[in-house]
Formats: C-alpha cells, structure tokens, sequence
C-alpha cells in the first residue's frame, strides 16, 4: 500500500486559503483526504478539518469543480 507523506503545514495552507476565497477545490479536498489517511495527524490539523467541514455543511463555503483557483 502506497504511502502518503503530508506537506508541513498543508492543512493550515488549505483552511487560509478556503477561508480567504470561499471555495474548496479539488486540490484542496485531496489534501484533506490524505491528511486524514495518514496516521500521524496532529489533533490541531483535525480541529482545523473540522471546522472546513462544518463551514462547508452551513453553506460558508462552496465546492469548485476547479483544480485550483490560482491563475
């Protein structure tokens, strides 16, 4: 089974990111889902994964079937 080694920081990355735009893209869901395969997840990047996931179910933030919103 294929490892995977999570970025330093990506989590705090990706919830600035979603909180300055809104949008959660595709990039940015994949990096959540390795994050919550690797096992060494610290409980502040899940505290973090759990606020993105409840903004999302109020409707603060939208799903983008984009890759990245960088241009």
């Amino acid at each position: 089974m294929p490892q995977v080694n999570l970025l330093p920081g990506a989590i705090s990355e990706i919830l600035a990111t979603v909180t300055d735009t809104h949008h959660i893209t595709k990039a940015d869901r994949y990096g959540l889902l390795a994050a919550l395969l690797d096992e060494s997840i610290s409980s502040e990047d899940l505290t973090a994964i759990d606020r993105l996931l409840y903004s999302l179910r109020r409707g603060r933030i939208q799903m983008t079937t984009e890759l990245s919103l960088v241009m």
